[in-house]
């Protein structure tokens, strides 16, 4: 297949959401400014997060700097509109309390992998469940994809694993 032909993960005409709200909290860009309180999210939350990608390692050995060049890969990313973080934060901005990616996928039946987390200190206050329901509202409400997939949570991860991946 060559490149002018292949699907573009979100169509030009597109206008992506900056920014969605709720009363508890806001998704917005995740950008480099965001490092140093996203970083204490992540580093507070290590046991949890490998749960949510299990087998990656991530965040072992995940250092301020690290997370810088994570957080500019994903800030250019989403301008190149090529994927998206999103940093879930509280309506002050004062902690980052999650994340939300949204990922072009290989996997066929799905036009999105969507992966999201909370700061392990939110989980026992129902967070986690919460986020899950407004991002699946908003992807379908907001975004032009036809079946994005979580893996982990509407797909099991072995069943995530075994499907067959686009030739292309």
């Amino acid at each position: 297949m060559n490149t002018q032909s292949a699907k573009r993960f979100i169509a030009d005409d597109f206008e992506i959401p900056l920014l969605h709200e709720t009363t508890e909290y806001r998704l917005r860009m995740l950008a480099v400014d965001d490092v140093e309180k996203d970083y204490d999210a992540v580093m507070s939350s290590v046991d949890h997060l490998k749960n949510v990608w299990p087998g990656s390692g991530w965040p072992n050995g995940l250092t301020l700097e690290k997370n810088l060049e994570d957080l500019e890969r994903h800030q250019r990313e989403f301008l190149s509109r090529s994927s998206f973080a999103y940093t879930v934060v509280t309506l002050d901005e004062s902690q980052v309390i999650g994340c939300v990616y949204i990922n072009p996928t290989r996997k066929l039946g799905h036009d999105a992998e969507v992966y999201l987390w909370v700061r392990e200190s939110e989980l026992e206050n129902g967070l986690d469940g919460r986020l899950h329901e407004t991002v699946t509202r908003w992807l379908a409400d907001n975004w032009p994809f036809d079946n994005p997939a979580m893996p982990g949570r509407e797909i099991d991860w072995d069943d995530w694993n075994s499907l067959t991946q686009d030739a292309g």
